[in-house]
């Protein structure tokens, strides 16, 4: 089988060694070219070719922002049966996707696995979120949380190194001083629904949990199934008690939404846009895209074939 690795040499615990463990522990069941990303954008632009060349497989080492840049090729004309198969060596520094999948966290560990399913030709073809033209896999945000997004990404273009305490920090020090905790910009509108007015925040996720804190998962939609529509968590408050009270929900293992008089919660939606009143922050899988006021979030389902 045709197959190429697409790896980042910057993400977090990605080195020469273990991407060439990889190659090694490949050479037997694929026919593999390496290539390795040099800019933003580069993933994207060699996913696009594995799909012109109709390759079988295109395998990742990297984190959350190389896959969602390699599916974003993948699918630059639309989800197809001869797109070629995705595994996911998780080289990141929270690997969310990865370990929705039921996956180790880390490439070594997750490398057996994906092996075994290479050799047996086992796929799962899961379903991804669209926002606007640009796929992504498990989360998408507007307002503070992209606002954290934004702000981490700049302390890491400084020399920080991507770690829980990082984004504690910055969540911390973006709450206290940084977002406007007074005037709710942001509206959530559903065909033949009532729209939602007044959020600070929402983040729209396509698997559960949201994101990773070390070993802890952050769960603001426990809810979410990569099997199912997208799920929306809101919160039309910033206060400080009431959103520590939400904070303590999201990180707790419970079942079911997260409760409070300010939380809005949409469970299994096909479709949902976000309008806001001004330029607002949007991310999407963990990398800041910029300010918008419009984004229409889509379920695609059976999107695309994962190797596991």
């Amino acid at each position: 089988m045709r197959a190429l690795l697409i790896a980042n040499p910057k993400a977090t615990s990605t080195s020469r060694r273990v991407r060439d463990i990889m190659v090694r522990s490949f050479a037997g069941d694929l026919d593999l070219e390496i290539e390795e990303t040099t800019h933003r954008g580069h993933a994207t632009e060699l996913g696009r070719r594995a799909a012109q060349e109709r390759l079988d497989i295109v395998v990742t080492l990297g984190g959350d922002g190389t896959i969602n840049e390699v599916i974003n090729g993948l699918l630059a004309t639309g989800p197809s049966a001869e797109t070629p198969a995705l595994a996911v060596l998780p080289g990141g520094s929270a690997n969310v996707f990865a370990r929705s999948l039921g996956l180790s966290n880390n490439s070594i560990g997750a490398l057996g696995p994906i092996l075994d399913a290479l050799r047996a030709g086992r796929y799962r073809t899961v379903g991804l979120g669209r926002a606007d033209e640009r796929y992504f896999t498990f989360c998408a945000g507007v307002g503070w949380d992209a606002e954290v997004v934004r702000a981490v990404e700049q302390r890491r273009g400084t020399g920080s190194r991507a770690n829980p305490t990082l984004y504690v920090r910055t969540a911390l020090r973006q709450f206290i001083s940084g977002t406007d905790r007074r005037r709710p910009a942001i509206t959530l509108e559903r065909a033949g629904r009532p729209p939602l007015r007044g959020l600070f925040l929402a983040i729209v996720s396509n698997t559960s949990p949201w994101t990773y804190l070390g070993p802890r998962p952050v769960n603001p939609t426990p809810d979410a199934d990569i099997n199912l529509g997208l799920d929306v968590f809101g919160l039309r408050r910033l206060d400080l008690v009431p959103t520590l009270g939400v904070v303590a929900q999201i990180m707790l293992p419970l079942s079911g939404p997260i409760r409070g008089r300010h939380v809005v919660n949409v469970h299994d939606t096909a479709e949902v846009t976000v309008r806001a009143r001004r330029p607002i922050a949007f991310q999407l899988d963990g990398d800041y895209i910029g300010e918008r006021e419009v984004i229409t979030f889509r379920a695609v389902p059976k999107a695309i074939r994962i190797v596991i």
